[in-house]
């Protein structure tokens, strides 16, 4: 770790949209002596709306400085606009579960580029339902456990994943085809992130491709997006299409839809590392 990056932090802000608001955060931090090396905003609204911003910056000494930075912040700043905030450190490397089934490309592609640096986390290890991917996983240095679910077992399988997950800032269903329970989601808010294999809200639910081909679509998606109790339909993250045509078989749409879903999941999964996702309602305030 260099000296900017253990020095670096990111400040995610949401409250009602005020005049001052910018002022009050970029002075608090000038007063601490940080130095801000970016800032992005949103507003609903032109007057009156909900406000957004994320700041990142550097300030000398943080690790040792941050209970009394997070300290100041609240009462100086974020309770006069009475914002909903979190500060992290860089430093604070992220640690990331997967959860997989059989199908292996969207796993590959997470593990392709955490190992050549490209997603900054931890990986602890992988749960499958299967046998099927462990040598694949486990050549990455990845742990990889095996719990079986079936209809009889669940409510024990989802506690033995949910212990085996535990330290974890984000898990990740890279094609895990169960349906977690609503116990096990509600022990994860927004910090499971799924790859839906279709452009949601269309083709909801089991075998989206041939659903696809029998509508005679002429694009194809992925959609990222948070888990939540109701099923698919949570916070959307990142969606992307491809345009085809009237002679794609089923294989040729699912052929292409997986290369989508690879690398929607993967910027969905690297944004939220890198702090860039502020969850509004349903809805998502991504900054890129």
């Amino acid at each position: 770790m260099n000296m900017t990056t253990a020095n670096t932090a990111r400040l995610l802000i949401t409250c009602e949209d005020k005049p001052g608001i910018v002022q009050a955060v970029s002075s608090f931090l000038y007063h601490q002596g940080a130095n801000i090396t970016a800032l992005d905003q949103y507003a609903t609204e032109a007057q009156g709306g909900r406000y957004f911003m994320r700041v990142e910056f550097e300030l000398e000494q943080l690790k040792t400085r941050k209970e009394t930075l997070l300290h100041t912040f609240a009462s100086n700043v974020a309770e006069r606009y009475d914002m909903q905030w979190r500060l992290t450190l860089v430093s604070d490397v992220k640690k990331m579960g997967i959860l997989v089934s059989k199908v292996d490309h969207a796993l590959l592609e997470l593990l392709w580029r955490h190992a050549r640096g490209g997603l900054p986390c931890e990986i602890t290890k992988v749960v499958s339902n299967h046998e099927t991917l462990r040598e694949a996983v486990e050549n990455f240095g990845i742990p990889f456990e095996v719990v079986p679910v079936s209809k009889d077992n669940k409510a024990e399988a989802y506690a033995k994943i949910d212990e085996l997950m535990q330290g974890n800032d984000l898990l990740v269903l890279a094609r895990y085809m169960q349906i977690l329970s609503e116990d096990f989601v509600a022990k994860w808010p927004m910090k499971i992130i799924n790859i839906h294999h279709s452009f949601l809200p269309a083709f909801v639910g089991a075998n989206p491709y041939k659903q696809a081909y029998d509508k005679g679509v002429k694009l194809i998606g992925a959609t990222a997006h948070y888990v939540t109790a109701d099923l698919d339909q949570g916070p959307i993250i990142e969606q992307d299409v491809e345009r085809v045509s009237h002679d794609y078989n089923v294989e040729q749409l699912r052929e292409l839809g997986e290369d989508v879903e690879r690398n929607v999941l993967a910027r969905a999964v690297k944004w939220h590392l890198q702090d860039r996702i502020i969850v509004d309602g349903n809805k998502t305030v991504v900054f890129q």
